[in-house]
């Protein structure tokens, strides 16, 4: 489920400049921001982009997942999306796995949430990024990588086949 192809990239931080006002108060582009998150979860150099003129896509490992990032342009009505797959379907007992889902769902996932595309069950998150700060960005990466590697093996314990 890549949303481009995508090729081996190493995240290299550079600090940015202040502002031509002598304020040292910088703001962040969303691609600098998205990118020290997953450098800072990402395993073994794991991280991959890809990117076209006006979207961007990242994946990275996680524990035992893979983690796919994806910003949608840099404008407010763009949209960062998160995702992780925890599950294939086919799944056995799958209206019970849908019922613990939405279980989960109400009390567990937090800003994220767990769907079904392209026959898998993922923990996702979307936002637009009209007054997105960058703590916000990094939780909701943080969040879905988070809780995709916690329930994915006991997922596919119970409910895969």
């Amino acid at each position: 489920m890549e949303p481009f192809p995508m090729s081996v990239y190493e995240i290299e931080l550079e600090s940015a400049d202040p502002s031509q006002d002598g304020n040292e108060t910088v703001t962040q582009s969303y691609v600098e921001v998205i990118e020290t998150v997953i450098s800072s979860l990402q395993e073994d150099q794991s991280a991959m982009v890809s990117h076209t003129d006006s979207s961007y896509a990242w994946k990275f490992n996680y524990g035992s997942v893979e983690v796919f990032v994806q910003l949608a342009g840099t404008n407010d009505d763009d949209i960062l999306t998160v995702w992780a797959t925890v599950l294939k379907l086919p799944a056995k007992n799958e209206a019970q796995l849908l019922q613990k889902l939405m279980g989960m769902n109400w009390n567990s996932t937090f800003e994220a949430r767990f769907a079904i595309t392209n026959n898998q069950v993922v923990v996702c998150t979307q936002r637009t990024l009209a007054e997105m700060s960058p703590a916000e960005v990094s939780r909701n990466i943080t969040i879905v990588a988070t809780i995709a590697d916690e329930n994915d093996e006991t997922l596919q314990a119970e409910f895969g086949q």
